[in-house]
């Protein structure tokens, strides 16, 4: 049986309203990467987020007085409806990697959506030559990764693709593909969850 774009399981999601639960489930580790960002981002600071789904992350970013800009990016035409519909903002819908930014950004934050991809470590790249201002921060968030044994059955139960790469292999591609003051931090750790993967640099 072929595999499903990950976005029309994502659309299907958000009209049975299961983005609420992906936004309580995910909020701690956001919350633990946004404070790991903020502090390393340029004041005032213009932000996109990546996958926005239904523009939960957007609306926190619009809560900091520095947050000057913020754009939601997410290929299911069902979230950025929901996203739209939630709050004020500008919200685009595209697939990836086929679409890039009018502008440049100081912040790139993506919270489950890399794995979805083909060639992730690629799209590390194109964020770094394509989308981000000097100095720059990209942060991102993947609970399926090798290390986290339990996500392992997730391609063949939602039957869609995921990139499955370690700890290591992620640090890696960031190196890879020009970051600097690379870091990877478990982050939502709590009982029966190893938790979130967060990858982080800086552009030079």
């Amino acid at each position: 049986m072929a595999t499903r774009d990950a976005t029309d399981v994502f659309s299907e999601w958000a009209l049975r309203n299961r983005d609420e639960g992906m936004e309580n489930g995910h909020a701690e580790s956001v919350d633990e990467m946004l404070n790991i960002a903020i502090k390393m981002v340029k004041k005032p600071f213009s932000a996109i987020d990546v996958g926005c789904g239904n523009g939960w992350v957007c609306r926190k970013l619009q809560s900091y007085d520095n947050c000057s800009k913020i754009v939601g990016i997410d290929g299911s035409n069902e979230m950025i409806i929901k996203a739209e519909n939630k709050g004020l903002g500008e919200f685009h819908l595209a697939t990836l990697p086929g679409w890039k930014p009018s502008q440049k950004f100081d912040l790139i934050h993506s919270m489950e959506f890399l794995y979805y991809l083909k060639d992730p470590l690629e799209m590390l790249k194109n964020f770094f030559n394509e989308w981000l201002e000097e100095k720059g921060i990209l942060i991102a968030g993947v609970d399926h990764y090798s290390e986290n044994t339990a996500s392992h059955d997730w391609p063949e139960s939602l039957n869609v693709h995921m990139t499955t790469l370690s700890e290591e292999q992620w640090r890696q591609g960031m190196i890879d593909a020009g970051f600097i003051d690379v870091e990877t931090r478990r982050v939502g750790v709590k009982l029966g969850f190893i938790g979130t993967l967060a990858i982080f640099g800086r552009m030079p």
